[in-house]
């Protein structure tokens, strides 16, 4: 039903919410009873003055009334359906819904949006409890611990006499056993309930490399400007170990080549007038697509509006290098989603596949992704070639949105729902149980 026929609908549902009769209504908006129920009942247009002083009546806004739910909330609502399609919503009574219940509509909406938020907040804890290496040694040393305790436990506890020397050595064991317990614990709690920063400190040098990018916005003014290398090696490479500051000192050598090859005053008109469809600016430039793509995502807010993502995998399919967007997350170590194009280049080397993707959960957000895999290194002799793949991640281009289904995928199996999904390698632990 259009939005603006439903102002009868909305007005009655005010009025039966604050206990008003029609009568009453009627009487203080200077119109008869009879009048207002075919308002009521949406066979009469209303407008005016008369809106004026029936939005007065029951104190609420006459937009309210006239408009109804705001575009954004239809917008969840129907995303939210989306995402549980079996429960059957009525898509096209989504709008007299909203009109009618907005309260109800409001609580759908900050529930659906709260719990997209728990999703990723679970994506998160998962990954650093499947993947954390100080979280799997307190896990192994408290387990070790507790083992030692119960073994001297059960021997205390065994019928016998034992030497009193002995008694006093498993007394002391135990006892020097639980202390170490009681520390790794405290540990443990003081390092799962750390901010993210302190977390990163004692994570994975390949963590520590993702939030040093993070926090610079993947973009180096130093490498642009031509600046020496160590210039922002020294800036970028404070407080990290020294693991990740090579893993830093490689991504800067290769961010300076391709600054160096891509410069951005040049390529910054491209994306202006061509946007950012890597295989236009490849036409444009002339340059190596992955190297399109890494510029791409390392171009700044005043130079590319939209923000873009990129992912890199090695041959294995191990994320080498991550930069997700908020409608399209990454997972923090190891392989993501094996349905995604990323992994489907590798199948085709030399070849950019273009299409769009959802990912399951997140319906409406959808992205356009651009996948390609590049043999690295040179042509060698008698060796196979060990290929990279790239997938950039951008907006749907305006002139396709909506005319191309987009597929579905995950994000990686332990936190994907997607039923009957031929590319999964273990159960989900968000698996929906209707």
């Amino acid at each position: 039903m259009p939005r603006d026929t439903l102002t009868g609908s909305r007005i009655r549902e005010r009025r039966v919410a604050q206990g008003i009769k029609q009568a009453e209504l009627a009487r203080q908006a200077g119109i008869s009873a009879s009048y207002l129920n075919l308002i009521e009942h949406n066979r009469r247009r209303i407008g005016g003055k008369l809106l004026l002083d029936i939005a007065n009546v029951l104190s609420v806004e006459p937009a309210l009334l006239t408009e109804g739910a705001g575009a954004a909330l239809i917008a969840t609502l129907r995303e939210a359906a989306s995402d549980l399609p079996q429960a059957g919503a009525e898509l096209d009574r989504v709008d007299e819904f909203a009109g009618r219940f907005p309260g109800w509509a409001e609580l759908l909406s900050a529930n659906r949006q709260r719990i997209a938020a728990l999703e990723r907040n679970v994506e998160t804890l998962t990954d650093r409890m499947t993947h954390d290496p100080h979280l799997a040694a307190s896990l192994h040393e408290m387990l070790s611990t507790v083992t030692a305790i119960r073994s001297a436990a059960s021997i205390l506890a065994e019928p016998g006499e034992i030497d009193p020397d002995w008694q006093a050595r498993f007394h002391r064991n135990i006892y020097e056993d639980s202390a170490r317990l009681a520390e790794t614990s405290r540990g443990l709690v003081t390092y799962l309930e750390a901010d993210d920063e302190t977390a990163t400190e004692t994570g994975a040098p390949q963590e520590e490399l993702d939030a040093v990018l993070e926090a610079a916005g993947h973009h180096i003014p130093e490498l642009e400007r031509g600046e020496p290398e160590s210039v922002a090696l020294d800036r970028l490479g404070q407080g990290i170990s020294a693991p990740a500051r090579e893993l830093l000192q490689i991504w800067i050598n290769r961010y300076s080549r391709d600054a160096l090859a891509l410069p951005m005053d040049a390529l910054a008109p491209l994306i202006a007038r061509h946007g950012p469809d890597p295989a236009v600016l490849v036409r444009a430039t002339g340059a190596d697509p992955a190297q399109v793509m890494r510029r791409l995502a390392a171009m700044p807010a005043d130079v590319l509006p939209d923000p873009v993502g990129l992912a890199i995998c090695d041959a294995s399919g191990v994320l080498s290098y991550r930069k997700p967007l908020s409608d399209f997350p990454m997972p923090r170590f190891g392989a993501a989603c094996p349905l995604w194009p990323l992994y489907r280049a590798l199948n085709r080397p030399m070849v950019i596949l273009s299409l769009p993707l959802v990912q399951q959960g997140r319906a409406g957000a959808g992205v356009w992704v651009d996948a390609l895999a590049l043999p690295v290194g040179g042509i060698a002799v008698n060796s196979d070639p060990i290929f990279e793949a790239h997938m950039l991640v951008r907006p749907v281009p305006r002139e396709v949105e909506g005319a191309v289904q987009a597929e579905e995928v995950g994000v990686s199996c332990r936190v994907c729902a997607k039923p009957n999904c031929a590319g999964r390698r273990e159960p989900s632990i968000l698996a929906s149980t209707n």
